[in-house]
């Protein structure tokens, strides 16, 4: 990819070891990425760098990711149609998130423990088809 064509990810995340690593693994596949450790700073830098899809974790201090996904939604046409892909350690079942997943499409929704790095790199690439 040429440098300034990179693709933007934004990683929304707490977990410091996680975010590094989620950061390398998409750096190394020619990605651009920005972190936040959590939603408020989160959504500031949505807001202000427009990436092309944003990973968010949902349990987050200061601002959860369903706040953060909730109010982005609510700004522009940007924040209305930005891919978000929800990563968390809640189970599918838990009705709220499902909800939320819904009626702020287009999101996904991951599992952490269901997914390896290069799994999450692998859907991260489906998302932006065509963009890759």
């Amino acid at each position: 990819m040429a440098e300034d064509k990179k693709i933007k990810i934004l990683i929304v995340e707490d977990e410091e070891v996680i975010c590094k690593a989620y950061a390398d693994e998409l750096r190394d596949e020619g990605f651009a990425v920005l972190t936040a450790k959590n939603g408020q700073i989160g959504l500031e830098l949505a807001l202000r760098e427009k990436p092309d899809l944003i990973l968010l974790d949902i349990l987050m201090p200061v601002m959860d990711g369903l706040t953060m996904m909730d109010q982005l939604r609510q700004k522009d046409l940007y924040g209305k149609n930005v891919p978000i892909i929800l990563l968390t350690n809640l189970s599918a079942s838990e009705d709220e998130v499902m909800k939320a997943v819904i009626k702020n499409e287009p999101a996904y929704y991951l599992v952490k423990s269901d997914w390896n790095l290069s799994g999450v790199v692998e859907k991260i690439k489906e998302r932006l088809a065509g963009k890759v």
